[in-house]
């Protein structure tokens, strides 16, 4: 029996990663197989979520991924775990107008699989107003049911005090508080936190971060509050194909996300995946038939980029005869040129004819719906993919590659055209997450 809950806030920046990463670590001390789930298009949390378990993490998107496929994603999550602990992105309710169900908030996955969620409330600045916020919470949606809450940045055992009462006097459990404490808080930088994979000491902070959970909620209150998950029913179409065979990845500090579930699915659609180190300037493999470039940060290590022979030539080799796909990151490797933080601008691979720019950043952020304009490695013409965008870069010079994909916004608003392509080689700054089958 695997059971299910999920972790919800009012806001982004409540301290939900830090409480979701320490029940993690917490419940994995005592044995339980917990696996870490975040909701929404973070590609960064789930790398926290495996550092705290050994296990890998999961996006369940229910504006970019089919009901069907939420389902099975978490079903098949669910096989040899014991718990699951959903970890919402920024506010429980906060989406898109995406349609019934389909917003992209964490209250969609409530709704369709019936789980309950753990409300985590930052305290600071206030008391007993807390219980107003609980109480909203509670009754703004009868279909998404609050089943605890814990109490986060409380200043005081007096402050605890306060607070605890009046939300247990409107009805709702208290499942512990967590007091204030800076040294809990997780590095950052311009796409969100830095990487687990990119701290050494991430080990010692997740133990620091159970040890504070431990003595600080009530760990068996708070594993009763979950539910069971149904069996898996089957798989869905709306999975997206692995791009080849056997698929070289690119893999290192530059080129980091690439999802979970993409990963896991292509492997058991009978892909073997084999990662390769820019970097360190490898290139792909000779006997792999397609090349996948994940976003990353290449705008942090354009210089070892651009110096990277070994790797460029290997490339450009490859895409003479097999396709090459660049996501974000691993689009403004595939163009002419990219512009760093201070002004300079390193040579890329060239095999597209754009040029980027990290110097002048303006955030760009928001969930895409692409329709393909050519076969490739995502599918065939016409084809219907949806995922997101989030970079800072920007394209300074569009080259004359033709499009990869027109694009429209999570509401239908078009946008444009998007990405590149020549011959074998396709690019475009959106991230793909699952096909549109219905």
């Amino acid at each position: 029996m695997t059971r299910a809950l999920i972790i919800g806030a009012p806001r982004s920046g409540s301290g939900k990663t830090s409480v979701t990463i320490g029940l993690l670590r917490a419940f994995a001390r005592r044995g339980i197989r917990v696996r870490g789930v975040k909701s929404g298009p973070d590609y960064i949390d789930p790398g926290f979520h495996q550092a705290a378990t050994g296990l890998p993490g999961l996006n369940l998107d229910s504006w970019a991924m089919e009901p069907d496929l939420v389902a099975h994603l978490l079903r098949q999550a669910a096989k040899d775990t014991d718990l699951l602990l959903i970890e919402s992105a920024m506010g429980l309710f906060d989406g898109i107008d995406g349609g019934q169900g389909r917003t992209g908030a964490a209250a969609d996955l409530s709704r369709l699989l019936g789980i309950p969620v753990l409300l985590v409330l930052d305290v600071s600045g206030q008391s007993q107003t807390a219980a107003a916020v609980a109480i909203g919470f509670r009754h703004y949606d009868p279909a998404v049911r609050m089943a605890g809450v814990v109490l986060n940045r409380a200043g005081s055992e007096r402050h605890v005090r306060l607070s605890k009462a009046a939300i247990e006097q409107a009805g709702m459990d208290v499942v512990g508080a967590v007091m204030r404490n800076g040294e809990l808080s997780l590095p950052e930088r311009h796409l969100g936190l830095v990487q687990a994979s990119e701290q050494p000491a991430i080990q010692s902070h997740i133990d620091r971060l159970a040890d504070v959970m431990e003595t600080s909620l009530d760990l068996d209150a708070i594993l009763s509050l979950a539910i069971e998950i149904a069996p898996d029913r089957g798989a869905t179409g709306a999975h997206l194909p692995p791009p080849g065979q056997r698929v070289a990845i690119a893999s290192d500090a530059a080129f980091t996300f690439l999802y979970p579930h993409l990963g896991a699915h292509w492997r058991a659609a009978g892909a073997e995946l084999v990662p390769f180190s820019p970097l360190a300037d490898e290139a792909p493999e000779k006997d792999c038939d397609a090349c996948w470039l994940p976003g990353g940060y290449p705008e942090l290590h354009a210089p070892q980029l651009a110096a990277a022979a070994v790797f460029r030539t290997g490339l450009a080799r490859f895409a003479e005869t097999r396709p090459v796909h660049g996501e974000c990151g691993g689009y403004m490797v595939l163009g002419e040129g990219l512009e760093d933080a201070n002004g300079a601008t390193h040579a890329m691979t060239g095999l597209l004819s754009h040029s980027t720019s990290f110097a002048t950043r303006k955030m760009n952020l928001g969930y895409r719906q692409a329709t393909l304009l050519a076969d490739g490695p995502l599918g065939e013409t016409g084809q219907v993919i949806r995922g997101h965008e989030f970079h800072y870069a920007k394209v300074t010079d569009p080259g004359t590659d033709e499009a990869f994909a027109t694009i429209a916004d999570g509401t239908g608003q078009p946008i444009g055209r998007s990405g590149g392509r020549r011959a074998h080689v396709t690019g475009t700054f959106f991230h793909a997450i699952a096909r549109v089958t219905i």
